[in-house]
């Protein structure tokens, strides 16, 4: 079995920071890509920012320049650097990542979600 256990979120003012993290953990063979979505309250989930395995990285357009994704590969571990962060930015975080278990399965798993308010 496999978790993803996400935190670092909460309540930062609009031009702060913060930083997310997100583990693996459990039966994991390899992990291809690792990224971060997000959704807010009546809207679709949507991509903020994916790794690659070989660290090629990818970025919402909304949040280019502002936030940075990094993996840890030896900790099983992804991070999301978030800086001057905007009211917009409000929703819950939730860490995904494509994995293949020891069974050799391949599947995409979920963390449980974490909330980021910007709020003043």
């Amino acid at each position: 079995q496999v978790q993803l256990v996400e935190s670092g979120g909460g309540l930062v003012q609009p031009g702060g920071s913060l930083r997310l993290s997100c583990a693996a953990s459990g039966s994991i063979f390899s992990i291809y890509a690792m990224g971060w979505y997000r959704q807010a309250p009546g809207k679709q989930r949507e991509l903020v920012a994916v790794i690659g395995s070989g660290g090629k990285i990818n970025y919402a357009d909304s949040v280019k320049g502002r936030f940075t994704i990094s993996r840890d590969n030896a900790k099983n571990t992804v991070h999301l650097q978030m800086n001057s962060l905007k009211p917009e930015d409000t929703a819950a975080y939730y860490c995904n990542a494509d994995i293949i278990s020891t069974a050799w399965r391949r599947d995409a798993y979920w963390g449980q979600g974490t909330q980021v308010t910007v709020s003043s």
